[in-house]
C-alpha cells in the first residue's frame, strides 16, 4: 500500500487557478460584504489555500453607490487623512465620502482586513469596484456568486 499517495500541493504564482468574480455590495452591510471579498481575494474559500502566496481570485464589486451602513455610521464614522503638513489634518464621514466617491469605502474597508506586508498590496490589487453595475472586465468571462453567511 502506497500511504505517500497523497502529496501536500503549495500554491504559488505559477500555477494558481485565478478566476474572476462578481460581487453585488448592495445585498449587505458594508462590514459583510467587504469580509467575504478579503477572503475571496485571499483564497481562503479553496482547498488549495496556501496563506504565503496570493492564490486568491479577482474580484468585481458592483454598485458601490448602493452601499448600506447600519446604524449612526454614516454621519458618526469618520476617514481621517493627514497631509503631512501641520494642521494638514482632514476629516470626511461616510455619507461626504459616499457623495465624493463611493468605491473608496469599500477599498478602504478590504484593504483594512488585509495583511499589512507585499503579499496584502499584491492581493488587493485583485479587487476592483464600480459604483454602477457596468465594468470593462467582460472579457474574463466573470462569474457573479451570491454571498453566503450574512
Amino acid at each position: 500500500m502506497d500511504h505517500l499517495s497523497f502529496k501536500t500541493t503549495h500554491v504559488n504564482k505559477a500555477n494558481a487557478q485565478k478566476s474572476w468574480v462578481i460581487v453585488d455590495a448592495s445585498v449587505a452591510p458594508l462590514g459583510r460584504v467587504c469580509s467575504q471579498i478579503a477572503n475571496i481575494l485571499r483564497g481562503k474559500h479553496k482547498p488549495s489555500f496556501t496563506p504565503n502566496s496570493d492564490c486568491g481570485d479577482n474580484v468585481i464589486v458592483l454598485n458601490a453607490d448602493k452601499l448600506r451602513v447600519t446604524g449612526k455610521k454614516m454621519t458618526e464614522k469618520v476617514y481621517i487623512t493627514h497631509s503631512g503638513y501641520p494642521g494638514g489634518q482632514k476629516r470626511r464621514t461616510v455619507r461626504e465620502q459616499m457623495d465624493r466617491d463611493s468605491r473608496r469605502v469599500i477599498e478602504h474597508a478590504v484593504k483594512g482586513m488585509l495583511q499589512g506586508n507585499k503579499l496584502g498590496s499584491a492581493q488587493y490589487r485583485n479587487l476592483y469596484v464600480y459604483a454602477g453595475t457596468e465594468h470593462p472586465h467582460e472579457a474574463q468571462q466573470p462569474v457573479a456568486i451570491e454571498l453566503k453567511n450574512l
